[in-house]
């Protein structure tokens, strides 16, 4: 480990502590919201006020700006050649021989191999080698030097089944494209052929498996992937139908759920604490946290499961909070819309249940306060809170997870209310589990849960050296200040919410116990973005730190009478978030693949002794 890189990383733990330690339950007794309602009311959420509309619409416009900028090329191929059985070859010219130059193809959907051959009389063929199309080699550009040089005729056998190849290319020495005389879908998007490959233009990590089912989606196609529930694949083809099949487009829709995360997330601090800066320091944090930037720039599902956990759990905070004298008829839409945004959740990824569980802990803990506040009378609210809670969580999730599975069934033809479509569905639940159980494979970026909290482990997804001694690369992992202030903001919310029997600390506090709890003990194959959902309560927990050491401040100027600054707030939350910015920008380089000098992230970024891997 590079004496510099030990440095930077002690001094960011250091500053990590400080924060922390500097309010550690700072908030004076009686200024918590707590679990002994007066009257019926135990918590009113803060309203939004006009004041917060420029602050949000600034870190939102700011983050958007940030996270669209070099998202992916808006131009891939998307006419393909379709080898048959019966027509396997295809033979391609060029108007003019091809001398000191490279081929490039860009690989379509369903595996198999290509026998490639070159020929500079089209009698005389030269083998250039079988290019491979497997699985984990789609939606991509590749290269590599011709065997011969004068070639002006391409000839390819497609061997193993009926393969789809995008586009093929012949790049010569000064960078310009050789011109083909043939007329085929190989060689007519020509203007999508990029100097360099990169993952601008083509798919890496899981990008192979999400995006092309999306596109299976629209197509009508043969359904790939079914590892995970639908929904979520569905949400991608939307950015697909838009912008069409290219980097840009299959990553749209994960981009813009990472923008509408922060809106909501600002609206549940200020519900929670009512202070705008508070609101707008921890939104902060949250928006350019590495793992919120890099994870929601890739065309996986988990920016859809993060979007809808953040929903679901501000939305039953809301139902929640009610006074528990309220009507059923004000409290019943909170708990719907909860019910809504967890079914959407778990029909993009199971995990969602996870917090599901956390969503279950919240209602009986609010029955519980019901018949302490109302007992016997609280047996007829409670029979109807029990009746429409099973319709609203178990009912219409049902619904909407057997609905998500129509491109299955329209594959095969059969109707939503037909014993083939309900087979489809069944026989899916059956795969996924014990894929997903009995799933014993290996990578050298897998991590545990330990090792997630105290962001030990990234997960790299692209790599690339350069011969000037530069480099791309990035990976999924969180901003270290905000991870480990965040955890010791948990800790210091654990010991407040058991001493003082804080509602707002315990909300947070199951929030993020629910959603980690169950890795606990998974011993399967899992990456540190299985962490991503708990970092939304990471956020709230700083918030409810910033609170605190807001307050008191507060307190401290009315001991001295200063009444004219009751409302000053600590001026470390402003220091604390600016610092998580300042971070994010020195490890740009590692979350968007900018092109850097190598001794840049070696000598500063690689952090415990190449646990870090930039």
């Amino acid at each position: 480990m590079n004496i510099l890189s030990y440095i930077f990383s002690v001094a960011v733990a250091a500053c990590a502590v400080g924060f922390t330690m500097r309010g550690f339950a700072p908030a004076p007794v009686g200024s918590l919201d707590r679990l002994q309602p007066e009257n019926g009311i135990f918590h009113t959420p803060h309203p939004m006020e006009r004041r917060d509309l420029l602050p949000l619409a600034l870190i939102c416009l700011v983050y958007a700006v940030v996270a669209f900028i070099g998202l992916g090329s808006t131009k891939a191929p998307e006419s393909y050649y379709h080898f048959t059985h019966d027509d396997n070859t295809a033979t391609l010219s060029l108007k003019e021989e091809a001398e000191d130059s490279e081929l490039m193809w860009y690989c379509g959907v369903t595996a198999g191999q290509y026998l490639v051959e070159l020929s500079t009389d089209g009698q005389l063929w030269y083998e250039q080698g079988v290019w491979e199309q497997g699985s984990n080699q789609q939606f991509k550009w590749y290269k590599e030097e011709p065997v011969i040089d004068g070639f002006r005729h391409i000839r390819i056998t497609e061997l193993s089944g009926a393969c789809y190849l995008g586009e093929i290319a012949v790049r010569n020495s000064d960078g310009t494209l050789a011109q083909f005389t043939t007329d085929s879908p190989l060689t007519d998007e020509q203007d999508t052929v990029p100097e360099h490959i990169s993952y601008m233009n083509s798919a890496y990590f899981d990008e192979i498996y999400h995006p092309r089912t999306a596109l299976e989606y629209l197509l009508g196609e043969p359904i790939y992937e079914v590892s995970h529930p639908p929904l979520g694949k569905g949400i991608i083809s939307l950015g697909i139908r838009l912008f069409g099949m290219n980097p840009f487009g299959w990553r749209f829709m994960g981009t813009l759920c990472g923008v509408l995360m922060l809106p909501i997330l600002y609206v549940f601090l200020k519900n929670l604490f009512g202070r705008t800066a508070t609101a707008a320091c921890a939104t902060v944090v949250f928006a350019f946290d590495f793992m919120h930037y890099v994870q929601t720039r890739i065309a996986t599902i988990d920016s859809y499961t993060v979007f809808f956990v953040l929903l679901m759990f501000w939305l039953m905070y809301r139902w929640f909070t009610q006074p528990l004298d309220a009507p059923f008829r004000k409290t019943a839409p909170w708990l719907f819309a909860a019910g809504a945004a967890f079914g959407v959740g778990a029909a993009c990824k199971w995990s969602v249940i996870y917090g599901g569980a956390g969503l279950a802990v919240v209602w009986l803990i609010r029955m519980f306060m019901l018949f302490q506040h109302k007992g016997k009378k609280a047996l007829a609210p409670f029979a109807t809170t029990v009746l429409l809670s099973i319709v609203f969580f178990v009912i219409i999730p049902a619904a909407v997870y057997y609905v998500s599975y129509l491109p299955y069934g329209a594959v095969k033809g059969c109707g939503l209310f037909t014993r083939e479509y309900l087979d489809i569905v069944l026989e899916n639940q059956k795969y996924m589990f014990s894929y997903h159980s009995g799933l014993d494979a290996t990578h050298p970026y897998e991590s545990r849960w330990w090792q997630w909290i105290f962001d030990l482990r990234p997960i790299l997804y692209y790599l690339e050296y350069f011969d000037d001694n530069t480099k791309s690369a990035f990976g999924a992992f969180g901003n270290p200040l905000f991870w480990w202030s965040g955890l010791g903001c948990m800790i210091s919310l654990a010991v407040t919410t058991v001493r003082r029997r804080d509602v707002v600390g315990l909300l947070i506090l199951i929030g993020w116990l629910s959603n980690l709890l169950p890795w606990v003990g998974i011993q399967r194959c899992a990456f540190v973005y299985h962490y991503f959902p708990c970092t939304i309560f990471l956020a709230l927990a700083v918030g409810w730190h910033m609170e605190g050491l807001c307050r008191a401040k507060e307190e401290q100027l009315r001991l001295t009478s200063d009444e004219a600054n009751i409302r000053s707030c600590d001026k470390v939350i402003y220091v604390f978030a600016a610092l998580c910015v300042v971070m994010f920008l020195l490890f740009y380089p590692v979350l968007s693949g900018m092109r850097v000098g190598r001794g840049y992230t070696t000598n500063l970024l690689r952090w415990f002794g190449g646990r870090y891997p930039f």
